[in-house]
């Protein structure tokens, strides 16, 4: 009896968590008619695309998704390689300096991106990258940095030290201990860190906005902000509802492709043995 309870429970919140998802997929599919129809239809009559043709063909947001895609990609590749850096270097630091650098990093983890945006804006526009990329995949990197350098150097730290020393008798420098040795045994940490750093850069907007007025350079979350209908007065919500939808792909599909390893990594420590 507890164990059906328990298993009813957990459908139960399932659900409430995923309904919103469904209701954005189910109003996403909905022909445009039927999406303001009263009183409310909470399931289609008929299935309809026209939602998701219309948003790749009357909206630039095949391009939105790609310069989401590099700037995500880009910013998520840059930070795992200077937090791996870092890392690798903090491992090598007595442990109380060590320690103590890893709690002002996990205190710069935990600042609001908000309350950094004026002085990103200025370092970036300084550096002549407004509506570009890059000026988007440093910006990104700078912020997301400390949780990277925090979350790989737990994991280096439980690496035995023996290896490296076993690695320089056989003649490796400290960037093959690292490519060869260290990263290798760290997959599981990696895959986790990539995963959240990469949900972070795909969806973050406000940074975005700020960086990025130019149209043609928006990301998925700031051309979606800027969907609008024939007037003012206009909501295209079937479209924005398409939109989303449409964004969610690239996020699965990262969590399917390292759920092996995120797994690995949330579990680590939590079986002894």
């Amino acid at each position: 009896m507890r164990k059906a309870a328990f298993l009813f429970l957990g459908v139960v919140i399932v659900l409430y968590c995923l309904f919103p998802f469904l209701w954005t997929v189910i109003t996403a599919v909905k022909p445009p008619e039927e999406v303001f129809s009263l009183p409310i239809r909470y399931l289609p009559r008929s299935l309809s695309v026209e939602n998701f043709v219309d948003v790749f063909y009357k909206r630039p947001f095949s391009r939105y998704v790609i310069n989401s895609l590099i700037v995500a990609t880009g910013g998520t590749i840059l930070t795992l390689a200077l937090a791996s850096l870092a890392a690798f270097k903090l491992r090598y630091m007595p442990v109380q300096r060590a320690l103590m650098l890893q709690r002002w990093l996990l205190v710069g983890a935990i600042v609001p991106p908000t309350l950094l945006v004026i002085p990103v804006f200025v370092v970036i526009r300084a550096l002549g990258l407004i509506n570009n990329p890059l000026g988007l995949i440093l910006s990104y990197s700078f912020l997301n940095l400390p949780f990277g350098i925090w979350m790989l150097y737990a994991a280096f730290s439980r690496i035995p030290r023996e290896l490296d020393e076993a690695a320089m008798i056989d003649g490796l420098w400290w960037g093959g201990i690292l490519l060869r040795v260290i990263l290798p045994l760290a997959r599981a940490a990696l895959a986790v860190s990539a995963a959240l750093i990469f949900i972070f850069c795909w969806n973050e907007f406000l940074i975005a906005l700020t960086l990025m007025p130019d149209q043609l350079h928006y990301t998925v979350p700031v051309g979606i902000s800027m969907l609008s209908g024939a007037s003012i007065y206009e909501i295209p919500w079937g479209q924005i509802n398409a939109a989303v939808t449409i964004t969610t792909v690239p996020v699965i599909l990262i969590v399917a492709l390292l759920q092996r390893w995120i797994v690995e990594g949330l579990t680590a420590g939590a079986v002894k043995g």
